[in-house]
């Protein structure tokens, strides 16, 4: 954690409830050790739709399906999510709490590598008001020129667990050596995201890290 405890603690307990479906999805994922947003990035993304209102949303890393089905749950109801998920296993188990959810119309889920499924997003002419970027962290930095390609002007790039548990500000060979990979490209992201004259950047030290980014131009 990068954060005071306590205040994360008491400020977590003040959070209203996603409603049931969602509740008992995140438990779940809790409980079998899969990767969910954690409560400050929720809260976090609430507001960025609510104040953005984007009319589409690409998300990167679908996981069980819990970030896109929430962001559905408090965007317009015109809002559509597009979301990119490669690991086969958890593939079925999205689509089938998007199904669930009652938001299977809004969302799509599309199979395969971020890496090629962005290139034939952008070969579409597709554009997005708002993107999530929550997939292996180390790959960030190769999704990021087709990111940028994909997101209106005036749209958002908000970026998940960027800095590493507080490792980030560590030297490289302070970090254990199969990290140094990830930490070097996670610098690299960073300091573009903060020195692109295109994008105006804010780092948020919640969670394990965001980024929120608005494409000027």
């Amino acid at each position: 954690m990068i954060e005071d405890q306590r205040i994360q603690a008491y400020i977590e307990s003040l959070g209203a409830s996603n409603g049931e479906f969602l509740d008992e999805l995140e438990a779940e994922c809790i409980r079998e050790s899969i990767p969910v947003i954690r409560p400050s990035m929720q809260s976090i993304l609430k507001v960025i739709i609510g104040i953005g209102k984007p009319g589409s949303i690409l998300e990167v890393g679908t996981a069980t399906g819990f970030s896109a089905i929430l962001m559905a749950s408090c965007a317009s109801g015109e809002c559509r999510i597009t979301t990119i998920e490669k690991y086969k296993k958890r593939i079925p188990v999205a689509r089938d709490n998007i199904e669930k959810s009652g938001y299977k119309d809004r969302i799509e889920l599309i199979e395969g590598d971020a890496a090629g499924v962005l290139k034939d997003l952008a070969a579409e002419g597709r554009k997005y008001g708002m993107i999530f970027m929550d997939a292996a962290k180390g790959q960030y930095i190769n999704f990021l020129k087709d990111t940028l390609s994909l997101l209106e002007t005036g749209g958002m790039l908000v970026s998940d667990n960027v800095l590493q548990e507080g490792d980030i500000i560590q030297s490289r060979f302070a970090v254990t050596r199969r990290n140094r990979t990830i930490h070097s490209r996670m610098r690299e992201y960073l300091y573009i995201l903060t020195h692109d004259d295109r994008l105006t950047t804010t780092i948020l030290p919640v969670g394990d890290g965001v980024t929120v980014s608005v494409k000027r131009y």
